[in-house]
């Protein structure tokens, strides 16, 4: 390999770039084209974008929908940006939270024919990104003024989704817990240098199992800070106390926040639940799936651990099966109620009804 970056390091690259507002380099089989994130443009680079040809706006089925405009790609809609729109007018395409800032957008010159996977793979390095599922694309660029060395091509991105996560172990120590002294916190880190996540051991489970065990997705809102809009809170807790009486048992913290679309986005799901909308709907707005979280870092953090045998604690069948297809048998499903109140009663009503939680 000796200098080259490997594809999980490209791809990180890429991803980063976007994160800060600089250009990312897409290749496919019908050429090149640069990508910029819709919520990171400046005007310095969309005026050096517009100097190489016409940009074009890459957003998902469900902001289309939202905006009226269809979306002849199936999974996205891709727009031409008009001569005279400014980063005000691309951000309020990408983002719903300006749509009575910016009521009127359109028409918009949508585009069908030809083939959209260098703008299905912009949208899905924005999603990595943790950003607006929303980008520029600029195909048939003359990329090659750029380094190599930020070259993706989709067939990178579509084998990296295949790929383990490549976890490892870098840091445990022992941390006594409210719940039992016999605490031991262990952190992993994926490859590719993105968000890391925990392992909390209680006592020494038995290995390869069933060992009791929870996977809890990240909430600042409910973990930190006590928010009454989910259960989250109290499912952590309730899951540890449950651990500790048992004796044994592993609870994976998994920095999936906002069912894997980050704090900022969460807080715009948030905002939109604030105008009536219920939480699947809100993430349909911002243009996400109801669900963006992946559950293989969980099968390989608990198979890195030497448990591939679980008794799980969760209400959601979604996620039994889930790591049944990752290779980790669930033999139990054990219910987990609590934290019910006035304040999540039509959010935990939402999650029985739409994503099959048994509540």
């Amino acid at each position: 390999m000796g200098l080259d970056l490997t594809i999980a390091e490209r791809v990180a690259r890429a991803r980063s770039d976007l994160r800060i507002g600089a250009v990312a380099v897409l290749r496919g089989p019908g050429g090149a084209a640069l990508v910029l994130a819709a919520e990171g443009v400046t005007p310095d680079r969309l005026s050096a974008l517009r100097s190489l040809g016409t940009p074009e706006l890459a957003i998902t089925s469900w902001r289309a929908e939202t905006l009226h405009a269809p979306a002849y790609d199936d999974d996205l809609a891709r727009m031409l940006v008009p001569g005279d729109a400014d980063c005000g007018w691309i951000r309020s395409v990408a983002d719903p939270a300006r749509d009575l800032d910016y009521p009127m957008k359109g028409p918009f010159q949508v585009l069908r024919g030809g083939d959209a996977a260098l703008h299905r793979t912009a949208i899905a390095l924005c999603k990595e990104a943790r950003l607006l599922p929303a980008a520029l694309v600029l195909p048939h660029a003359d990329a090659e003024a750029l380094a190599r060395a930020h070259d993706l091509t989709v067939l990178d991105l579509a084998q990296h989704a295949l790929v383990p996560f490549g976890l490892r172990e870098v840091a445990a120590a022992r941390v006594p817990l409210g719940v039992s002294k016999l605490g031991r916190v262990r952190v992993f880190r994926p490859a590719d240098g993105s968000e890391e996540h925990y392992a909390v051991e209680i006592g020494s489970p038995a290995r390869p199992g069933p060992v009791l065990a929870r996977l809890h997705s990240a909430c600042f809102t409910g973990d930190v800070i006590g928010s009454l809009k989910c259960d989250c809170g109290p499912q952590l807790a309730a899951a540890l106390d449950r651990i500790a009486t048992a004796g044994a048992g592993i609870l994976l913290y998994l920095n999936q926040e906002g069912r894997g679309i980050g704090l900022a986005n969460k807080m715009r799901a948030y905002a939109l639940q604030d105008q009536g909308f219920d939480t699947v709907e809100a993430n349909h707005r911002l243009g996400f799936e109801d669900d963006e979280r992946d559950f293989r870092i969980g099968a390989e953090m608990l198979k890195a651990m030497g448990v591939t045998s679980v008794r799980l604690m969760t209400n959601n069948p979604a996620k039994v099966a889930r790591m049944e297809g990752q290779g980790v048998r669930v033999v139990e499903r054990v219910a987990l109620k609590a934290g019910h109140t006035p304040e999540n009663a039509h959010y935990l009503a939402t999650k029985a009804r739409k994503s099959g939680h048994l509540l």
